[in-house]
């Protein structure tokens, strides 16, 4: 029978040794860059309003954009946020810098409503994803 011989297992066996040396070598380049994802996750912005969406508007304590003016609604902020600040926000372990109890939970209250095509959505929406 052709291809039954010793030389045959052999051949067998050293083509399924080159299939694990070509996964190991792909989980090991792959760990790498889902650690710079973590990184880059925790330092993308998300800026409070988007600035092509909410210019001259202010956030109100629900999250919505108001007119400028608006009784209880609060200035845009004057930096994006990263998102290892929203993160921590968000949890509740801490406020974003630089704003009072009743802005921070305005600015969470308009990142939790940001959608798709939202600058600042990308990361949100990163920053939900399981680890």
């Amino acid at each position: 029978m052709p291809g039954a011989g010793p030389s045959a297992g052999n051949a067998r066996r050293r083509l399924l040794l080159g299939g694990g040396l070509a996964a190991a070598s792909a989980v090991v380049s792959i760990r790498p860059a889902l650690a710079n994802t973590a990184a880059s996750v925790l330092n993308c912005q998300i800026p409070v309003p988007d600035p092509a969406k909410g210019m001259g508007q202010m956030i109100a304590p629900d999250g919505k954009l108001v007119p400028k003016g608006t009784k209880g609604a609060f200035p845009a902020s004057s930096k994006p946020f990263t998102g290892e600040e929203v993160k921590a926000a968000l949890r509740g372990g801490r406020s974003l810098p630089g704003t009072s109890y009743e802005q921070n939970r305005a600015y969470l209250n308009y990142i939790r409503r940001l959608q798709n095509g939202t600058s600042g959505f990308t990361c949100y929406a990163s920053l939900q994803m399981p680890r």
